[in-house]
């Protein structure tokens, strides 16, 4: 992996995305650039659920962006959901090398607590660097604290670093080197 894409999907904080770009850099070694906005209109919403199934935004993102060697890193606002889950933090594509983290879950302010961008931007890293790694061929962690223990609750996402243990960084350095 070379690059990692930073994909605004409609009006994503500037400020927010950048130093997400800065944390990715440092933490995958790879160039990480903030992308043109890709338009996604809320008709695209499940009407019932009111929210966006993950497959139907991965199939934009790909279609608008390359991620031969790169990989695709798309954030939005919309509440995500999977066929297997009433809904996800993010999810990911090995296959397309593409995934997608929502902030909708992770702001404090859905939880019925003040609005606190701190959090919000640690979440939205760990969750991010949890989703790479699943593009990049790794699965889920036992170890609570590893970036790619899998967050049932927010609480989960809280209590994790931001970064792999060791056996997840040695796989992620094989995967990315393959």
């Amino acid at each position: 992996m070379r690059e990692i894409s930073i994909v605004p999907i409609n009006a994503i904080d500037a400020g927010l995305l950048t130093r997400l770009a800065l944390c990715l850099e440092e933490r995958f070694l790879a160039t990480a650039a903030v992308r043109a906005t890709l338009a996604v209109p809320k008709s695209a919403l499940n009407s019932a659920r009111g929210q966006l199934f993950f497959g139907s935004l991965v199939g934009r993102l790909t279609a608008a962006y390359e991620t031969r060697e790169d990989l695709v890193l798309g954030i939005t606002e919309f509440d995500l959901y999977k066929t297997s889950h009433q809904f996800v933090f993010g999810s990911s594509s090995e296959a397309q090398r593409c995934a997608v983290v929502s902030l909708h879950r992770l702001r404090s302010e859905f939880y019925g607590d003040p609005a606190d961008d701190n959090a919000l931007f640690q979440r939205l890293l760990k969750e991010s660097v949890h989703e790479i790694g699943h593009a990049l061929g790794l699965k889920h962690c036992y170890n609570a604290r590893c970036a790619m223990y899998y967050s049932n609750s927010v609480f989960d996402t809280d209590n994790k670093y931001s970064h792999f243990c060791e056996a997840c960084e040695r796989r992620s350095r094989a995967n990315r080197s393959a």
